[in-house]
């Protein structure tokens, strides 16, 4: 294949040459994206937001489960120990009504709550969470992932993601199960999921074969846990699916993307500093989201 001139002068690049300069230049993204955090100061390269919003959780749980112990009668030390640890991985913990009613107080997802005004509950739902196993994988999960990820986008963008996520995740809950109660952090780690595959997706050509493997990989991730929703009882299956899908749209706008700027600088040109009026239309969409469903939930009533 020859190589023709522009209009310009300048040789032409033929498509085995484009290809390669594609390849070269998301390589280029990707280990710039991979590397990144190693030239921040020693302090920031700790995953600060995801060491916070899971000791936070863990916290949150830890006051509920107290306040579930009190309501059955456990008054010692070791009677709310007891409690806790006899419904640690009860699907259906045998203190339930107590449980189910703390969670309702705290901020559990109920359509009745909200629609009544107590609009919090479309994002508290995220902190809380039934048991021991439930906090506890949803907790080691999210640290698996949250911690990479922080590297990968920065402090602010994980939070974003998070929040977003795991408000949208509530939203589609709200809509699509009205009249079950819901907690948990699971629908906004579908979200973080879901953003990290749309960098895989970006970047496929900085892996072997095209990323078909690694991208296979995350489809059966993401294949598993969602089937657990249909043989698991009360698993909340939309909110997986509105994290999921609400995390793939934000990983087109929010994960790295490095470009050489006309000064031959590497630059991520999804960072909040270029990003920030999508960051902000993000949140007010999805204070809209919450609206639209609000008064497409009152029609159906």
């Amino acid at each position: 294949m020859y190589d023709r001139k522009t209009e310009d002068g300048e040789q032409a690049l033929s498509l085995p040459q484009k290809a390669a300069q594609r390849k070269a230049r998301t390589r280029r993204s990707y280990d710039a994206a991979l590397s990144r955090y190693t030239t921040r100061p020693r302090l920031l390269r700790i995953s600060w937001v995801t060491w916070i919003i899971a000791v936070g959780t863990l916290g949150v749980w830890g006051f509920t489960a107290y306040q579930a112990a009190l309501a059955v009668g456990a008054h010692t030390i070791r009677d709310v120990l007891a409690n806790m640890t006899h419904n640690a991985i009860d699907i259906q913990p045998s203190n339930n009504d107590a449980i189910t009613t703390v969670l309702i107080t705290y901020g559990a997802k109920d359509n009745a709550l909200i629609i009544h005004g107590q609009y919090w509950r479309f994002i508290t739902p995220v902190f809380l969470h039934l048991n021991t196993l439930h906090v506890g994988l949803n907790m080691f999960n999210f640290l698996l992932l949250g911690i990479f990820l922080e590297r990968l986008v920065g402090h602010l963008r994980l939070l974003l993601l998070y929040i977003v996520c795991g408000m949208v995740s509530v939203i589609t809950s709200f809509y699509f199960a009205p009249h079950e109660i819901s907690v948990g952090a699971s629908g906004a780690i579908f979200g973080l999921v879901g953003a990290y595959s749309i960098f895989v997706l970006v970047h496929r050509r900085a892996f072997r074969f095209g990323g078909v493997f690694a991208i296979l990989w995350l489809i059966i991730v993401i294949g598993a846990n969602l089937s657990v929703g249909f043989f698991v009882p009360d698993v909340d299956n939309y909110a997986h699916i509105g994290g999921l899908v609400s995390g793939c749209l934000l990983g087109w706008g929010f994960t790295p993307l490095y470009r050489e700027s006309p000064t031959r600088q590497v630059v991520d040109m999804h960072s909040l500093i270029y990003r920030w009026p999508l960051a902000l239309l993000t949140i007010l969409g999805t204070l809209l989201l919450a609206m639209i469903a609000l008064y497409l939930n009152g029609t159906k009533s």
